[in-house]
């Protein structure tokens, strides 16, 4: 057991309550991002609402929160950096996220606004929290390891996410065997234990994690203004992204063809709602492709170590440019089951591996600021695919328009994946850390 848990990136205690943080904030992704929630607003929250006006403003609403963690994220991960208060810091958002999908269960028709208001700040807290878990990833593990944990971790996440969503599933379906009534109970209980989940599972990683030494520039003293040495610190990582150039040139890839995967992530129920599609499917589907991610997530983090993470991930934009194309002329529910199985072949795979390949080139001292960046980047990825799914939607009053945009992100995205030198990013990282050490 200890050779399979080894093999697949999970060997030892604190990379297995690692990964558990995937477990515990996946289920946001999916009954939140991904499932529930979106057909609740459509359906219940929203519906006293235009359909297109209801799918606009849920892609806008997406588009605030992402707006808003991109711009304080940054700060706070120097801050974090150097008062050595990542644990911290997730554990802040964390509250904030859980706090915001307990909430969720007062949501009653045409309460929009609220269904909104809770949705921003529970993507807030999700967000936010995912930056300095990532951020301890660099700590925790030898270049060698990388892919392989970082694709663990989103194998976990994508059983986790699973599981909780097959108990919601069976709760909104047979809302009787759990003596609830079937007024809509259930789906507003589902919504709520995704809070309860989400703060049960994060345990294992406060618990068993460490929190990395605080590493201090050569400039710097101990017992110093956080907040002031973070903001100089920021802005010296900002002029340092020019050292890192091929790190900088994978995060401008990583933003553009995640903006893809984002946006097929978060509009895919809502899209599907509007072509009336049975929500028990879509959710059903949903299922699947969490289910499918799981051998597929280790499955990539394997190839990454015989073809390279870079390879990997371009046979995962390819299959994302294919359900792009398929999912233009989506027609039934079987159809969206067949997405959803794609989906679940490489979504976990290509953003492991996109982590994985920037954790290994950014410098470890600093890494709650890079992956703050990362963060950025990311959010910002989630940014222009729903506005442009919105944009569209307005514009042509059709959502089927919309996702054939998404094409778009993943061909631009590949192209710039092409120029990254992925060893010469690790050489700068090295030669950084080893400066550090010499000064």
């Amino acid at each position: 057991m200890t050779t399979l848990l080894q093999r697949l990136g999970l060997g030892r205690p604190e990379l297995r309550a690692w990964a558990m943080y995937d477990w515990a904030n996946s289920a946001y992704q999916t009954t939140i991002i991904a499932a529930v929630f979106p057909i609740y607003y459509f359906k219940v929250a929203a519906a006293d609402l235009p359909e297109a006006v209801a799918t606009s403003r849920f892609a806008w609403s997406t588009t605030i929160a992402i707006i808003i963690v991109a711009l304080v994220a940054p700060l706070l991960g120097a801050i974090a950096d150097y008062a050595g208060m990542k644990k911290r810091m997730l554990g802040i958002f964390l509250g904030i996220g859980v706090a915001s999908t307990l909430a969720m269960y007062s949501i009653q028709r045409g309460d929009w606004k609220l269904a909104l208001l809770l949705f921003v700040i529970g993507n807030i807290g999700v967000a936010g929290s995912i930056v300095f878990y990532e951020s301890l990833l660099p700590h925790l593990v030898s270049e060698h390891e990388l892919d392989r944990v970082s694709s663990a971790g989103y194998a976990i996440g994508y059983l986790g996410g699973g599981v909780l969503l097959a108990i919601n599933l069976l709760m909104i379906q047979q809302p009787g065997w759990f003596g609830l009534p079937a007024d809509g109970t259930a789906v507003r209980l589902s919504l709520a234990s995704v809070g309860i989940w989400w703060l049960l599972f994060s345990i294992p990683l406060f618990r068993v994690v460490p929190e990395p030494a605080k590493r201090l520039e050569t400039d710097e003293q101990p017992g110093g203004n956080a907040f002031a040495t973070g903001v100089r610190r920021l802005i010296e990582t900002l002029k340092e992204l020019r050292r890192y150039k091929q790190a900088f040139l994978l995060l401008l890839a990583f933003l553009v063809y995640n903006d893809g995967i984002q946006t097929i992530i978060r509009m895919a129920t809502i899209y599907g709602a509007s072509l009336k599609l049975d929500e028990s499917a879509m959710i059903t589907a949903l299922l699947i492709t969490q289910f499918t991610g799981v051998p597929f997530a280790f499955l990539f983090g394997h190839a990454a170590g015989i073809i390279g993470p870079k390879r990997a991930v371009f046979v995962g934009l390819g299959v994302y440019a294919l359900i792009t194309l398929l999912g233009y002329y989506m027609q039934t529910a079987t159809h969206f089951f067949m997405l959803a199985i794609l989906v679940g072949m490489v979504q976990g795979g290509t953003q492991a591996l996109s982590r994985s390949m920037f954790a290994s080139m950014i410098p470890r001292h600093k890494s709650s600021e890079f992956f703050a960046f990362f963060g950025v980047f990311e959010r910002y990825a989630g940014i222009l695919g729903p506005l442009v799914f919105a944009s569209m939607v307005d514009a042509t009053g059709s959502s089927r328009n919309a996702i054939l945009a998404v094409l778009g992100f993943f061909i631009v995205g590949g192209g710039l994946l092409l120029f990254v030198d992925v060893e010469g990013g690790r050489r700068a990282a090295r030669a950084a850390e080893a400066a550090l050490v010499r000064s």
